[in-house]
Formats: structure tokens, sequence, C-alpha cells
């Protein structure tokens, strides 16, 4: 019988023998590659995490994550040659929303690389301001000036929630918003009206919770809710139902973090949550698994300073700093996330000197300030973050605050602070100055609030 399979085989090896050095089409290669184009091109104003793309409806490379992800000449994905192409976002970069077109985004690959596709972000300007009054038992709603940052009251404002709530949170989208109540140990969750701003009760709300819960964070994607319980010790997670914004308990979620949490903050591509301790003067490490799950890291809990209160990460979700109220320091920690090869331990110079007992920390993504409102000294503390983690004080720290001043957030964009006064019933509103980092009041501040504000949270 007469076989081919020799001459099949010596022919592949002279074919294959043909590209060695070579480089494809263009050589002498028929067989070998390369056989696709490189989709190449820029990224810019990108400072969020999550950001990804698609080819018609396949999906490009991994994410792009923070301002470093930005430049020329980068890698989106590949394409066969001589194939239409077709980029679009698949998902919008989140911490902070963003809203990202991409340009140059159609064609042919033809036989060679694609070189001037271009993705262009924008960080989705403040549109809600949401204030928890833990003395009143609501939600004061305020439209959001995102020219001159000044504060309107939402038609049918204050809105009620449960009794004594002490935390909230809005989701990525800005489409739900979730408080914490902590003597009714329950959630409120609540749509958001894009027109309005008004709060609409969802469904079943609120939702039971372990006993007095004291903050509530959710992950990048939407997907998750986590509550931290004081009296037990504990964090709790419940996912969000796509469409409704309802909460389901999930089942196994119960986790042990350190007596009397008091803040639970997650990290902007959703890996990975931290808890602070405040009996403990601890911080729980926790990492999330893709179903909502978490687990304690490797040599979780770690020390923070003296009644920890209140968390925040970098842009870049490498360093924490914490607020310890008891000790009127922030202690700033390296070496995250977890891993095997860094050591979790805190940064040169911490911790950092703040006013009296510090209450809430937030960070100002855009230039990379970090703000603390300081209850006992009725002021607010400014750092500069440094590539490393260390911080700087800004000149003229600390600003004027009203009294007891006990929560802060800032405006995705870095235009504006805003500090809830919770023994004045008001909110300090500023300017920030981008070079300096500088808090000066806005015209019409502060802003009258419900009964001892307590929390705020801001939507796009």
């Amino acid at each position: 019988m007469i076989t081919h399979r020799p001459i099949v085989a010596g022919l592949a090896a002279v074919l294959l023998a043909s590209c060695h050095g070579g480089s494809g089409f263009g050589s002498g290669c028929i067989l070998c590659g390369p056989f696709a184009a490189n989709l190449e091109g820029s990224l810019s104003g990108l400072v969020g995490y999550r950001l990804t793309l698609q080819n018609g409806a396949s999906p490009l490379t991994g994410s792009l994550n923070g301002r470093s992800a930005n430049g020329s000449g980068i890698l989106f994905g590949t394409a066969n040659f001589n194939s239409n192409y077709n980029i679009t976002v698949r998902t919008q970069p989140t911490n902070p929303s963003q809203t990202c077109v991409v340009a140059n985004g159609t064609g042919n690959t033809g036989n060679g690389n694609v070189t001037n596709i271009a993705v262009t972000c924008t960080i989705n300007p403040p549109r809600f301001l949401y204030v928890a009054n833990r003395g009143a038992g609501n939600v004061s709603g305020f439209s959001l000036n995102a020219a001159s940052g000044a504060l309107t009251p939402i038609p049918g404002s204050p809105f009620t929630s449960g009794g004594n709530p002490v935390a909230i949170a809005v989701d990525p989208t800005g489409a739900y918003a979730y408080i914490a109540n902590q003597s009714t140990g329950s959630i409120s969750a609540f749509t958001i009206d894009r027109t309005s701003g008004a709060l609409v009760a969802v469904s079943g709300s609120p939702y039971g919770t372990p006993l007095n819960p004291t903050s509530v964070a959710i992950d990048p994607s939407g997907s998750f809710v986590f509550v931290t319980s004081s009296s037990g010790g504990t964090v709790s997670v419940y996912t969000v139902t796509p469409g409704s914004g309802a909460l389901v308990a999930l089942a196994g979620s119960l986790t042990a973090t350190g007596r009397s949490p008091s803040s639970v903050i997650v990290d902007p591509l959703g890996q990975f949550a931290y808890v602070a301790n405040q009996i403990d003067g601890t911080f729980a490490a926790l990492t999330i698994d893709t179903t909502g799950l978490l687990s304690a890291d490797m040599g979780s809990p770690f020390a923070a300073g003296a009644s920890p209160r209140a968390l925040a990460l970098d842009p870049t979700g490498h360093f924490l700093y914490i607020a310890n109220s008891a000790a009127n320091t922030l202690s700033a920690i390296g070496g995250l996330p977890v891993n095997s090869t860094v050591a979790v331990a805190p940064v040169g110079g911490s911790p950092y000197a703040t006013g009296i007992t510090p209450s809430a920390i937030v960070v100002e993504p855009v230039n990379d300030y970090l703000y603390v409102a300081n209850q006992g000294s009725t002021n607010v503390s400014g750092f500069k973050l440094g590539s490393n983690g260390t911080l700087t004080v800004l000149a003229g720290s600390p600003f004027a605050a009203g009294m007891l001043p006990a929560a802060a957030a800032v405006d995705p964009t870095g235009k504006f602070a805003y500090v809830a006064n919770s023994g004045a019933n008001t909110i300090s509103a500023y300017a920030i100055d981008p070079a300096s980092g500088a808090l000066a009041a806005l015209s019409g501040s502060p802003f009258p609030t419900g009964l001892l504000p307590s929390a705020i949270a801001i939507s796009d």
C-alpha cells in the first residue's frame, strides 16, 4: 500500500524551516504566522478601574485599571488578518464611575496591525448627594450642581429609612442606595430616580441584618453589598438582584472580623475587603471570591491604632488608611493586597497626627488628596498622597468645619468636598484647590440637613 504521510511530513518540515528567523507573511512562509493583527492605540483620561473592551461581542484582553493604564501604543487585543473589527466598551470603569468612548474602532485589519484606535474616558459628573440622619431616621437628598458644588433639596426629601441610620452607600451605576439602620438591625434599599434623585423604597425593603449594623459597602460591579455588625463582630454579604436592587442574604457569608467592626470597604477591583475593628485596634483583610463569599487573608487581622473608626484606600488599592479615633492618628498601611512576598506593615512616617477624634476619611481620586474629619476638634485634616503611600500635610490644614463633623465625601471629579456636621445638623461644602488641595467654603455653605447627620454618599 502506498502512503503519502512521509512526504507530507517532510513538506511540513520544509515549510516550517522557511519560517525560522522570518516574519511570516512576506518571508516565504505560507503555513506560519503571524496570522493576526494587533489592535493597538491610545488610552487617555482613565482614572477608574475595570474598563473592558470588546470586538463585536467577543471580550478583548483583561481589564484596564487606573491612571497607569493610560498611554499610547497600547495593545487592546488581536484580530485575524483581512477581517472586520468593531471595538466598543464592554464594561465602563468604576471607582470613580466614568464613561469611555472609542474612536477609530471599526474597519478591516488587512495584512497589518491597526494602530489608530483611541479610547477616551471622562469622569461622570456628580448629580445627587444623600445624607443619613441618624437622629431623624431619614435621608436628606440634594441635587448637586456639578459646576458650583451647591446643594438644592430634592423634592420629597427627606426620605424615611429605619431607626438610627448610620451608613449609606450608592451602587456604581447610581441606580440604588443602601442605608444601614443600627437600632432596627436592617438595611433600607432604594432605587434612585435618575431624573429627580428621589428615593423610592425597593420592594421587600428593609432587609434584616445581624444586630447593630455599623457600615455598608458595595463592590465595584454592583453585585454584592457588605454589612458589618458591631454586636456580632462580623461582616455579612447580600447579593443584589439585577434590575430591582433587591437584596438576598448570601448563604454562608457571615464572617468573623474582630470585636466591634466599625467600617468596611472594598478595593477597586472588587477582590478584597477590609474591616476596622474598634475594640481590638485591628483591621481584618478578606478575600472576596466570585460568588461574594469572604475568607480571611493570611495573617489577618493586623494591628491598627487605638479604636480604629474609619478606613479608606488610595486610588490603586495598595495602601490602606485608618482613622484611629482614640489615638488622634492616621495609620498608613502598605503591602496590600496581602501576599506572600511583601509584608503588611506601616509605611514610613505612620502613624500621622490628625485632629481630635478622627471619625471619617475620604480620598480625592484625581489629584491624590486625603481628608480626615476630626469630630473632637471640629475641623478637617488634609494630606497629599505619595506614590509610596506616605502622607504630607497640606498647607493651611486643618480646615474649619461645623460642630462634630462625622462624615466626609468628595465628588468624583475631585472639585468639591462635603462634611456632615452631626452637632450642627448641617453639611459644610468646599471647593478643592486642584494644585494645593486646600479647602475653601462654598457660597451658601453650610447647608441644612436632618437631625444628627452621620453619613454621606454621592451619586453620578
